[in-house]
Parts: structure tokens; sequence; C-alpha cells
């Protein structure tokens, strides 16, 4: 993926982003109001040692000091230090719970001792500092004492006692939000990447680039009242919609150039996904161009492309194989344009068979004669092998992709069952592509085109 595929996903997924970042600012901020507050006292205790009158002798005592200082801050976690503690302030804790609530550290190069107690209770907390302090000191001088008469070598004071805070060091309602905050984002984008992951939807047009390399011949816009106005060319051809099938018009006139015959099988992977309209509204720009243009309803299982031109669909397509009529008598002019239709006709028994007989051959060899261009409206690929049989023998086939709805594995399977029979693949058409969001027809190859007619 690249750069560009990521700020999509983080667009088209940016209320989910913010829905969960926020809650993550929320769950920090909870826990802050609902977490018990703790105080954190402390004491200093400085380490000297006796005698020296030379500066010699002052120096080696300050060295020997500072290396006793750490064994010191040490002793702050033993029972030696702890057991007298908590006798003196009468506590009802054990060696190894007041342990927990109380350490000592020696800052580098120092002399000083910092005793440290962190408690919910501040004045508790501050009590314990100086005791801790303090029974510190007596065990050091107990230790550090080898002969009475002498005493001891080093000496501890209690430079600092602690004083009662006055605000608690957690919970930090600031940090906590921020790390909330971090947190929520995170792992918002990280939805937002599985999400994008495990969605196998073709998107647009760089999805199919990664199934296969036939050229993508154009994109048609999402129309929510497509079922209610087909004929889009037709009936508003000033519309966005319009001008995509035109932009298609003018990819298919360049499309394989070295074929003499214009003709094309225009199929689907699964039903649903706008081929019939697509295949009518095609025909209806390449007649407005000036060709002579034939659309057959090849769909011999459910075929609509009578319902959407409104024509007569009685006789048709297997009427003429099964030689009932002549051609000339089952193809309809389309009012009066260079456009010619061919319906199905009756729905035969033996569909895929009847679109691969030599019969058929012979009429797509006829039909090619006749007509600048021929438009098949064949079934989709997955469910049946029409489409596929009837591709092999026309020599060219226009697959159309929803976009949003065909997924990468359908598409993969529709392409290998034209593969399967030698049938070539002549290029793809996404349709059904939004106009907003980061997915929208206005983002990417076809944005000018958008652009252009909306502006009119």
């Amino acid at each position: 993926m690249e750069l560009q595929d990521y700020l999509r996903i983080l667009r088209k997924n940016w209320i989910l982003i913010l829905v969960v970042t926020m809650l993550g600012a929320g769950a920090g901020l909870a826990y802050s109001v609902v977490a018990t507050p703790t105080y954190s006292a402390s004491s200093k205790v400085f380490v000297s040692t006796s005698g020296g009158s030379t500066v010699a002798d002052l120096a080696q005592g300050n060295s020997f000091t500072q290396q006793r200082v750490k064994t010191y801050a040490d002793l702050i976690g033993t029972g030696a230090v702890l057991q007298p503690t908590i006798d003196a302030l009468h506590l009802d804790l054990s060696v190894a719970q007041l342990r927990g609530r109380i350490s000592a550290t020696s800052p580098l190069n120092t002399s000083v001792i910092d005793i440290a107690v962190t408690d919910s209770d501040p004045v508790f907390a501050a009590s314990l500092a100086t005791e801790a302090a303090n029974q510190l000191i007596a065990v050091v001088e107990d230790i550090e004492t080898t002969e009475t008469a002498d005493g001891s070598p080093v000496s501890l004071s209690l430079v600092q006692e602690a004083e009662v805070p006055q605000y608690p060091v957690s919970p930090q309602k600031t940090l906590n939000v921020a790390l909330g905050l971090l947190l929520g984002l995170a792992l918002s984008i990280g939805i937002a990447l599985l999400r994008a992951a495990l969605d196998t939807r073709v998107r647009g047009e760089r999805d199919l680039e990664r199934i296969t390399d036939a050229p993508v011949l154009g994109g048609i816009v999402f129309d929510p009242k497509a079922k209610q106005r087909p004929l889009i060319v037709h009936e508003d051809s000033m519309s966005p919609r319009a001008e995509s099938f035109r932009t298609l018009r003018t990819n298919l006139q360049f499309l394989d150039a070295e074929r003499a015959e214009r003709s094309f099988v225009v199929t689907s992977s699964v039903p649903s996904e706008g081929k019939s309209t697509t295949a009518a509204n095609l025909a209806i720009t390449l007649a407005d161009a000036g060709a002579r243009v034939l659309l057959v309803g090849a769909d011999l299982r459910r075929p609509k492309m009578a319902q959407y031109m409104g024509i007569e669909a009685g006789v048709g397509l297997t009427d003429v194989l099964i030689g009932r009529v002549e051609l000339g008598d089952a193809i309809q002019r389309w009012g009066r344009s260079e456009l010619f239709l061919l319906p199905a006709g009756a729905i035969p028994p033996n569909p895929s068979e009847l679109l691969g007989s030599s019969l058929m051959e012979s009429l797509i060899a006829k039909l090619d004669a006749q007509f600048d261009v021929v438009l098949y409206d064949a079934p989709p690929l997955l469910p049946v092998t029409d489409a596929a049989v009837l591709a092999r023998l026309v020599g060219g086939t226009v697959v159309i992709v929803a976009a949003g709805a065909t997924h990468h594995h359908q598409v993969d399977s529709a392409l290998a069952s034209l593969e399967t029979v030698g049938a070539p693949l002549s290029g793809l058409v996404l349709t059904m592509l939004p106009t907003k969001g980061p997915d929208a027809y206005g983002y990417g190859r076809y944005g000018y085109v958008y652009g252009e007619v909306a502006a009119k």
C-alpha cells in the first residue's frame, strides 16, 4: 500500500477514529476522577564522617561517605529499619506491606539520602517519611559503631523533615487524558487498517490493478434513481453519469485496435452490477457519435434489455438461431437513431449450448459485417457459463465491476473463467462509484470529467 492508500483509509474512517480517540481521552479522564489520589512526602538525611584535620583527610572522608551512602539508602527497605518504624507509629502493617510504600535514593556524587513515602493519606506519608529517616539514622550508627568509646565514624543527620503534601502526585489528570488520547488514536487507526485489510470489496481502479493488468475503461457514478431512469444518457444527457458513458464510449473506440470487428460482450461477475444499463447507455452514446450500433440481448435466462429500451420482446435472438424468423424481421430500430436492437426472444431450455453453437458463430460474423459496433448484453460470468462461451466467439469482453459491492475473489474468478475458455478480456468498467467520500468519483483519474460536468 502507498501513502495515498493510507490517507484514503484514514479519510474513510475519520468518524471511527474521532469517536475512539475521544473515548480514549474520556477513559483517561474517568480514571483520573475515580482513582484514589496518592500523596508523596520526603525527608532528607545528610551523611558525614567525623575526624580529619588535613585537606587529604577531608577528601578521603568525603570519598568514603559517597561510597557508603548507596549502602545506607538500601537499608531503608530492611526489617531493621521498618520494624522499629512500625512500632514507633503503632501501625497495623507488616514489614512487607510497608516496604511497598517507602523508598530511598541518593543523588549522584552527593552525601544526601532522600526518603520518599507514597500514600493516600498525606499526613501519614509525612509522618512515615520522618520516622523512617530517624530509624535509618539509628540503625546506621548502631552498625557503624565498632568500639563504644570511639562511637560511630559516620554521622547521619536529619536535615529536612517531611512536610505534609498539599497536592496529590497521582492521578495526573492531564497526563492520563493525553495517554488516553494517544492510545485511542492508535487503537482507532489500527481498527481502520484492520477493516481495510479484511474488506475484500473492490473500491476503485487501484484495487483492480492488483487483480489484473487489463485496462480500466471508465467509471460510472452511482445513481440512486438508476432503476427509475436506466437510460440516463437519453433522459439527462448533461448529468455526470451521462458524461461517464461518453467517456467510456471514447475509450472503447480505441480498444482492441488490432481487431477489425468492433463487437464486445458486456458482462459482469455477479448479478446486479449494472451490466445491462451500462450496455444500453453505451450503445446510445455510440449511436449518437454516428456509429451504426446493434445491441443484442444475449442474456437468455433473465433478459432485461428489451424492458430498459422499451421495445417488443416477443421475438428475438433465440427465434433467429432456431430459424423461426429472419434476422431482419427480429432486429428493431430504436427511434430515428442508428441504434438497432435484437432482444433475447423466448427463453430456451439450453442457453449455453445455443450461445456456443455454430449457428451463433455464423450469426456473429453476419452482424459484424452489417454494423459498426455490436454489443452483447450477456449474463454474469460466475453463475453460468453463457457469457464465457459467447465471449470466445465474439472476441472481445468488457467486464462490469460494481464498486463497493463486488469482492476481489469474485472478479478474479470471473476473469479466470474467461481465461479458461480462451476468451480475450478487453477491459473493465467500474460502476456505482460514489460521488462523495474518499472513494468518490471525484477522486482519481475521473475527477476532471466530473468537475467539468458538475460546473455546467
